[in-house]
């Protein structure tokens, strides 16, 4: 019969990078293969890799790797990031989650080919631009284009097909 131990996990070993580390490790970021930018998430984060795009996990690396270089934000930026995050949204964490996970930054130029043709919109702020005129939502955008109703989350590529 064997015992099992039960003392807690330990929690994971995060390196320091030294500093003239960061430069290499960032341009290596950009040949890594994907297995590989996992493997050094494992490593960095102490926890899994999210199932996101190969650019994200690309550029947390590249944040992290110079967080543990040089240090992350101070507690004040912190609490100040907080607060005006919480005068933007009311403290609400839900609408702040939504909002942080459903739209494109502004400034992101979303293209889309319809029927031989390549059609460019900007996300801005509050709107869409698409051919020189703002839109409220990307399904008006998609209509204008096809003459029919899509979700334009769903033409454009941000949602898959039945997604939520």
């Amino acid at each position: 019969m064997t015992r099992r131990s039960t003392a807690p996990a330990l929690a994971p070993t995060i390196p320091k990078i030294p500093p003239t580390q960061v430069l290499p490790r960032l341009a290596a970021l950009q040949a890594a293969p994907t297995a590989a930018l996992k493997e050094q998430w494992r490593e960095l984060f102490g926890k899994e890799p999210p199932p996101w795009n190969r650019a994200y996990i690309q550029s947390r690396l590249a944040y992290r790797i110079q967080e543990l270089a040089y240090g992350g934000l101070k507690p004040e930026t912190v609490d100040r990031l907080v607060a005006l995050g919480e005068q933007l949204d009311g403290g609400n964490v839900v609408l702040r989650r939504i909002r942080a996970d459903s739209r494109p930054l502004a400034g992101t130029r979303l293209i889309r080919e319809w029927q031989g043709v390549q059609h460019v919109v900007t996300v801005r702020i509050n709107d869409f631009e698409f051919e020189g005129r703002p839109y409220q939502s990307l399904s008006a955008i998609a209509r204008h284009i096809t003459g029919t109703r899509w979700n334009g989350w769903t033409f454009f590529g941000l949602r898959a097909r039945g997604d939520a």
